[in-house]
């Protein structure tokens, strides 16, 4: 039987679909926009998982939103439960940090957190003021995943929990949100924490470089006048917008309507989700570069594509061949089980002007 501390942080990837590229800071933003709360269902799905690999295991929590409620929905209301902690509302940092403090007094297993990397910088800050060696595991629900303390998807993050044997000392990095809303990435190391083993944890973000003008260039080419393209972001795609003088947004979705082979609008401009949705046309190509060292296409840092948003385009995967031989396999996390089972499989991916490579979406 296992002593399970979970923690979760409601607001966490709030900002995502409503374009603010974090949370930090931004919740009342967010909530003007229309963002909705994406820890609460991801911490469901992880703890269901959770359940159905562990024997009659034991959770340590603290009240309400921040893992309570998540238990006795996804678990039983009657599961063996230990209120560490009553939270303020609405919720700060300093409440998970006080949570994890209990957790470690009490002696746990696991630490299983749900949130993006600030979170995982304060639940890893907390672990590092103690001298503790507890083992933790993310859930990701944040807008920022750069940290390798998270499993890939919620239901990994269950299934891990339950049955994992070892673990290994991972990285927990975070960035500037402000200086990533103006479009500059600069990532700071801030602990480094023992994870569980499991090849269905995510590698740290890391950044390749290299020529794309070929790429840019064949892309161009097969430019489809009336078609909208959705331009996610990063380097790669924005290599491309560069080619078709566009002025992008460096870290957000952009959406471009061709108007001749090389001409065309700017319809929206670092977009929301609902805006994306609200401009979409009948012919809709998302246009998307794999994360290094992650592979992810779908769900970190690029959420403005929902289910909705990617079930009425097609998807273009653009890369060099270099960010490619790093990665084993490119991986989705929609948020929709149904839609990351459709995604998955063989897909080509632009590599250069004319030459495309299979790559599988696990």
């Amino acid at each position: 039987m296992k002593q399970i501390g979970v923690v979760v942080n409601p607001i966490a990837g709030m900002g995502g679909r409503v374009g603010l590229k974090g949370t930090d800071g931004m919740v009342e933003r967010a909530r003007e926009l229309g963002g909705e709360p994406r820890a609460p269902s991801r911490a469901r799905a992880a703890l269901a998982s959770f359940a159905t690999h562990a024997d009659s295991p034991t959770f340590l929590t603290a009240a309400g939103s921040m893992g309570a409620t998540a238990i006795a929905d996804a678990v039983d209301p009657q599961a063996e439960t230990t209120i560490v902690h009553e939270p303020e509302t609405p919720t700060t940092a300093a409440d998970t940090r006080a949570t994890v403090r209990a957790f470690l007094d009490h002696g746990v297993d696991l630490i299983l957190f749900v949130g993006g990397d600030g979170t995982a910088v304060d639940v890893a800050e907390t672990i590092t003021e103690h001298d503790s060696s507890i083992p933790v595991l993310g859930v990701p629900a944040g807008v920022k995943i750069y940290s390798s303390v998270f499993a890939v998807t919620p239901r990994d993050a269950g299934r891990i929990g339950a049955t994992f044997e070892r673990t290994e000392r991972r990285e927990v990095n975070d960035i500037d949100e402000a200086a990533y809303r103006e479009g500059t990435v600069q990532s700071e190391l801030k602990a480094i924490v023992s994870v569980p083993v499991s090849d269905a944890i995510q590698a740290s973000k890391q950044l390749s470089g290299g020529s794309l003008e070929g790429l840019a260039g064949g892309f161009v080419d097969d430019v489809r006048p009336g078609t909208n393209y959705l331009f996610g972001p990063g380097g790669t795609v924005g290599t491309i917008e560069d080619a078709l003088d566009i002025d992008g947004a460096p870290l957000g979705v952009d959406l471009w309507r061709a108007t001749g082979e090389q001409d065309g609008e700017l319809l929206v401009r670092d977009g929301t989700e609902a805006e994306l949705r609200a401009a979409l046309g009948e012919q809709n190509v998302i246009v998307v570069s794999p994360i290094g060292g992650q592979g992810f296409v779908f769900g970190r840092g690029n959420q403005q594509f929902s289910p909705a948003v990617i079930r009425a385009s097609t998807l273009e995967i653009v890369a060099a061949s270099e960010k490619l031989d790093s990665l084993s396999a490119l991986r989705v996390d929609t948020g929709d089980s149904a839609l990351n089972a459709a995604l998955s499989g063989w897909q080509k991916v632009r590599v250069g002007r004319f030459e495309r490579r299979l790559c599988k979406i696990v």
